[in-house]
């Protein structure tokens, strides 16, 4: 009877292991930690993909001096003040002098922007993209990412931002200039569009 015991436990037991109810070094394994993780690793992987979309989107507008997006149609050194407002709206912290920015803070699906005139045309786009699932956004774009995708910039420098020293990309793109601006290899702030 003993005998039967033990072979019927032993039996139960590689059932188990074969199964993954047990591993083999005699721990429970729990099925769903590895779908949970190859989840994580699949979200990951489509926030990543989504990323790249976001960069590459700006890559044929800015040939024209434009962004994609809300943005779209609107000119660097062309469009005036009052068509990015017909088209955007009223920004929400508007300049207080000729070299400051109207700022539209990015909300629940909508990228921020930042917009600066001369001579009531527009001077710089900067593209802020949003806030929620931000790593969808440019928060997934990284200089390795950039460099891979485009190639090597037309510049690099450092630039400070108060106590924030941050990298700034350079790409030419036609009659204009498209900047990356990071605060780290991974982490890219914002990105910049001026006529050259």
């Amino acid at each position: 009877m003993k005998h039967l015991k033990k072979s019927t436990g032993a039996a139960l037991l590689s059932a188990a292991v074969a199964l993954g109810i047990i591993g083999a070094s005699d721990h429970s394994f729990s099925p769903q930690t590895a779908s949970a993780a190859a989840a994580v690793k699949d979200d990951q992987a489509q926030a990543q993909a989504q990323a790249l979309q976001t960069l590459n989107s700006f890559y044929k507008p800015a040939l024209k001096g434009q962004f994609p997006g809300a943005m779209a149609g609107l000119t660097v050194g062309v469009s005036t003040r009052q068509e990015v407002r017909k088209q955007i709206g009223d920004p929400e912290l508007p300049g207080q002098d000729s070299d400051a920015f109207d700022i539209y803070h990015a909300e629940m699906g909508h990228p921020g922007y930042a917009v600066s005139y001369k001579l009531n045309k527009i001077r710089e786009l900067r593209y802020f993209g949003t806030n929620v699932e931000r790593q969808t956004n440019i928060g997934g774009i990284t200089l390795k990412m950039l460099m891979h995708n485009w190639g090597a910039p037309a510049a690099t420098k450092t630039i400070k931002n108060g106590k924030l020293v941050q990298k700034k990309v350079v790409y030419n793109r036609g009659d204009y200039v498209l900047s990356f601006i990071f605060n780290d290899n991974t982490h890219l702030d914002h990105i910049n569009l001026t006529a050259k």
